[in-house]
């Protein structure tokens, strides 16, 4: 994780101090840094620095200062941390949880696991060559062993696919290839099993890795009592592949997947069951990006990244189509809009520079001078900002579609404006 530009006020440095002084003695706070990553908790490295000199090395965790998560969500969380790290699972160390003024707001302190967080780098950099070929055998193994732990009687077992159901009527039902996902999955719903401790968010960018594979599984604000099947799912759902081809995370196959949880003393899901929490996977992300989108469009939460986030939701409509009806996602592929978004000098109703040709100078700034001249979130919005005038601007030429285009094709057209790379990114046959 990077460092990123304070927003909120900092965690008071003596207070973490006293808060910590049962755990690591006498010590001092220094180098607060927030770090990026994760849209509803804020996380700060730090070190506890004693009289001797020596450093521990500590992450907070923290709700954001004026946005508590739910009650009882922190506990939750450090709960499932601790169960996981006592059963000797590789997960970050829990210092201490608390609600009171010593973190600012509620929140956790582990201590701190060093290595890479971001997916992209894993999948490609050749240190972490070694670690590609080990770590879906890594996670299976993890899987198993976590979904074996007994959970505490105070967790949540959330029916997945009836919140789905709620959460789209809340939207007004606002995709075709949605509701398509939800009478499937409703038609196809496995045997249910034995409730399990489950992450809730397993994937790639929730792990600390090194170059020799797994150092520690991150971000359990979602863990619930549920199928055990539900974490396997995640894993495989598209997006957290980062444009890798191997359906499992971009490291390997579902096959590997099954047979190394299995080893660990897994349920011996099938392929068909873990497809199945792949599709459920697959829509509940789309909601997330709706979601996400209704917040900036509400006005709860006015942010360029949130905005963003809701022309993704064509992301997923995709991947459930290629996951549903995959040949009139191919035929659909290939009969795609190809776009460029260059700037048009005509026709100019009002003068020039042209609508597109404005676009075209606001993202030459934001990349050429705004990015460079910062860093951290607001270069990362930088960035973002650029890309949704990257948008707009394909979408000037795409022009108006046929309002009787076939589903696919339609999802297609929307890919082609929001994100034409993606159709680089098609799974394997």
């Amino acid at each position: 994780m990077a460092a990123v530009p304070d927003q909120n006020p900092l965690p008071d440095g003596n207070e973490l101090a006293t808060e910590l002084r049962p755990f690591v003695g006498p010590a001092r706070v220094e180098g607060l840094t927030r770090l990026s990553g994760g849209a509803s908790k804020e996380t700060w490295s730090f070190d506890a620095v004693g009289a001797d000199g020596m450093r521990t090395p500590l992450i907070l965790r923290r709700d954001p200062p004026g946005r508590p998560s739910e009650p009882g969500a922190i506990d939750r969380e450090a709960a499932a941390i601790s169960l996981a790290h006592d059963a000797g699972l590789p997960v970050p160390q829990m210092l201490l949880c608390s609600d009171g003024p010593g973190l600012g707001t509620a929140g956790m302190i582990m201590r701190r696991v060093e290595g890479e967080t971001i997916a992209r780098r894993i999948l490609r950099d050749e240190q972490f060559a070694p670690a590609r070929r080990t770590l879906v055998g890594q996670l299976g193994h993890f899987a198993a062993r976590l979904h074996a732990l007994a959970a505490p009687e105070f967790f949540a077992q959330p029916d997945p696919l009836a919140g789905l159901r709620e959460q789209l009527d809340s939207f007004g039902r606002p995709s075709e290839v949605f509701e398509l996902a939800l009478t499937e999955l409703s038609r196809s719903q496995p045997p249910p099993r034995e409730p399990a401790l489950v992450h809730g968010d397993f994937r790639l960018g929730n792990l600390i890795v090194g170059p020799e594979g797994l150092r520690a599984v991150l971000d359990w604000e979602l863990t619930h009592v549920g199928n055990p099947a539900e974490d396997l799912g995640w894993l495989c759902v598209k997006a957290w592949r980062f444009g890798a081809r191997p359906p499992v995370a971009g490291l390997g196959s579902r096959e590997e997947l099954l047979a190394e949880y299995r080893a660990a003393d897994g349920a011996d899901i099938s392929l068909d069951e873990l497809r199945w929490w792949e599709i459920l996977g697959t829509l509940r992300w789309g909601v997330i990006c709706l979601t996400q989108a209704s917040a900036h469009l509400s006005g709860a939460h006015r942010s360029v990244e949130l905005a963003a986030i809701g022309r993704r939701v064509c992301e997923q409509e995709w991947d459930l189509l290629l996951l549903l009806q995959p040949e009139a996602a191919a035929k659909a592929a290939e009969r795609r809009p190809r776009l460029t978004g260059a700037a048009a000098s005509a026709p100019a109703p009002h003068g020039r520079p042209t609508a597109s040709e404005l676009l075209e100078a606001v993202r030459e700034y934001l990349l050429g001078s705004v990015m460079p001249a910062t860093s951290g979130q607001v270069a990362f919005h930088g960035r973002v900002a650029a890309n949704a005038l990257a948008i707009v601007a394909r979408e000037l030429e795409l022009g108006p579609f046929p309002v009787d285009a076939g589903l696919a094709d339609t999802v297609a057209a929307r890919l082609a404006v929001a994100n034409p790379k993606y159709f680089g990114t098609l799974p394997p046959a």
